[in-house]
């Protein structure tokens, strides 16, 4: 029989085995269109939480907006700018260990397709957020033409595909309105959904010429939510 501790130590091994296999960074394009969301919604300086923040990419595109810049992660990547202040944390487990209402935006990139929960997981970027605070998450698109066309022939969407050496720590499929429905949930306002507006080709290594206007919800790998945590009434 498997002790307590010892079996502890085998599901937190196997949480950083998995994070690390992410090597800690998305796309670009993604980074970009956080840093987007970040103009036209005006929010700027005071703290931002990055949870998931993987080898801090993020910051090197956003972290000149913000006075305070912290981190979230499983594990502690080699290479993490020294401007992060770094929590690691198993996000599968609530709460996570930073004060309620920390945060002027919360942030997280790729992250929740991750974990076993994302309604609780996004409930706790909530609880993190200031009211009048922003949340970002961002996800694999579901309904892109390249996950469609996995879908009907192999019965998989493309990111969550199961096959030997294919990537395996994505565990949770969301839709655009899933993501929408949870953020309803969590009471956030002027919620919206855009989209990286950068994607791969079906069945090729190429992604679509940006300059020809591909983008949308057809033609890009990521989807992401943005939402405002409601001011605290009188």
């Amino acid at each position: 029989m498997i002790s307590p501790d010892k079996s502890q130590q085998n599901i937190a091994s196997d949480i950083e085995s998995l994070a690390r296999q992410s090597l800690g960074s998305s796309c670009y394009p993604i980074y970009q269109r956080v840093a987007k969301i970040l103009v036209e919604r005006g929010f700027r300086d005071g703290v931002l939480v990055d949870v998931g923040c993987g080898n801090g990419s993020l910051w090197s595109v956003i972290g000149d907006r913000f006075q305070k810049y912290l981190g979230v992660d499983a594990v502690q990547y080699a290479g993490l700018p020294k401007q992060i202040e770094i929590t690691v944390a198993d996000l599968n487990a609530s709460p996570i260990p930073l004060p309620e209402g920390l945060a002027d935006v919360v942030c997280s990139v790729e992250t929740i397709e991750h974990l076993e929960n994302p309604r609780a997981f996004i409930r706790e970027l909530v609880r993190l957020t200031k009211p009048g605070g922003l949340v970002i998450v961002t996800t694999p698109n579901q309904l892109s033409l390249l996950s469609k066309l996995t879908f009907v022939l192999k019965d998989q969407f493309n990111a969550f595909q199961e096959a030997p050496g294919l990537y395996p720590a994505h565990i949770t499929a969301l839709l655009a309105i899933d993501l929408y429905r949870i953020a309803a949930e969590c009471q956030l306002a002027n919620i919206q959904i855009s989209y990286s507006n950068f994607g791969r080709i079906p069945f090729t290594p190429w992604n679509y010429p940006q300059k020809l206007g591909f983008g949308g919800k057809m033609f890009s790998d990521n989807v992401l939510l943005s939402g405002i945590k409601p001011q605290i009434s009188d």
